[in-house]
């Protein structure tokens, strides 16, 4: 494609066996980005409510590999819904769907071998995460529907890339406390913001096609809205915390991811794609540091 796009057939993907780099970026396996904003809320759970150190690695790694499936999985679930659509997007076109490299039936084959792999992973947890696991998908399946009927589709994103949080938490104790339901309020907030600079990118082909959005919404204003979700986010934090009974030094600790989350509402500038790009994997960092602060506080 010679037109924006944040399709990434270079590096390690363009190694695989030329069979396998569709499905490959079908996944977004070549944009990790997704994986990591999906399962850093499970982190913040671990962090606060893990049992032991090592308690909290062991289910660190699985949420990174589920994370990993069912972020590929909501991706060709996405896909398909869009594809018709996706070939009008300047930044989607080149999907492997929209582009004719997929055929659905062959996304539908790796659609259900994804998520029977997440499926196995999901027994090795408690009964109430499992629970709230299996309840996941309905909203992962809706994500793409409400693009079209809501101005509001981030909001439905952030429900379901926040609910690593409860899903940690229950993973991590066996069952939910106030703490969860205010890390996954937090969690909402925080993707609400990040997922609306995101959709900066395609808002004038969005708009032509059809699709909604909080970007399309707030279009000028979308700097203090941005501003309003992340404050919210940090006090939802502080809430979660307290909550969870942390020493009080991780509340100064917040004032890292503060400052970083300050930085994209100064940054943001809603006519350039590849910056929106740039501040939304930023909040990789937010997500690490947030965690980082909840470690501090178990010391």
């Amino acid at each position: 494609m010679s037109g924006y796009t944040d399709i990434r057939a270079g590096g390690w993907v363009a190694r695989l066996p030329a069979a396998w780099r569709p499905y490959a970026l079908l996944m977004r396996l070549d944009r990790p980005i997704g994986s990591w904003l999906l399962v850093l809320p499970g982190f913040w759970a671990f962090a606060i409510a893990a049992p032991s150190w090592g308690d909290g690695l062991r289910l660190a790694l699985l949420f990174g590999l589920g994370a990993v499936l069912m972020r590929g999985a909501g991706c060709v679930v996405n896909d398909l819904w869009d594809r018709d659509i996706d070939r009008r997007v300047e930044r989607t076109a080149g999907r492997p769907l929209a582009a004719g490299m997929v055929t659905p039936r062959q996304a539908l084959v790796l659609l259900f071998a994804l998520l029977l792999a997440s499926f196995l992973i999901l027994l090795q947890l408690p009964r109430a995460a499992i629970l709230l696991g299996v309840l996941s998908l309905l909203p992962v399946a809706l994500y793409p529907l409400a693009k079209r009927v809501t101005d509001w589709p981030q909001a439905v994103l952030g429900l379901v890339f926040s609910w690593a949080a409860p899903m940690g938490y229950a993973a991590a104790t066996g069952g939910l406390a106030p703490a969860a339901f205010a890390l996954w309020a937090a969690g909402f907030f925080w993707i609400l913001g990040y997922d609306t600079i995101y959709a900066h990118q395609d808002r004038e082909d969005d708009a032509l096609v059809g699709i909604r959005s909080t970007a399309l919404k707030f279009g000028e204003r979308t700097r203090p809205f941005l501003a309003a979700c992340y404050a919210m986010a940090l006090l939802l934090l502080l809430l979660a915390g307290w909550l969870a009974g942390l020493a009080w030094w991780f509340a100064p600790a917040l004032l890292v991811p503060a400052a970083l989350l300050a930085r994209q509402v100064l940054r943001l500038d809603i006519r350039d794609p590849a910056l929106c790009l740039r501040l939304f994997k930023a909040n990789r960092e937010v997500g690490l540091a947030v965690t980082a602060a909840f470690l501090l506080g178990r010391l």
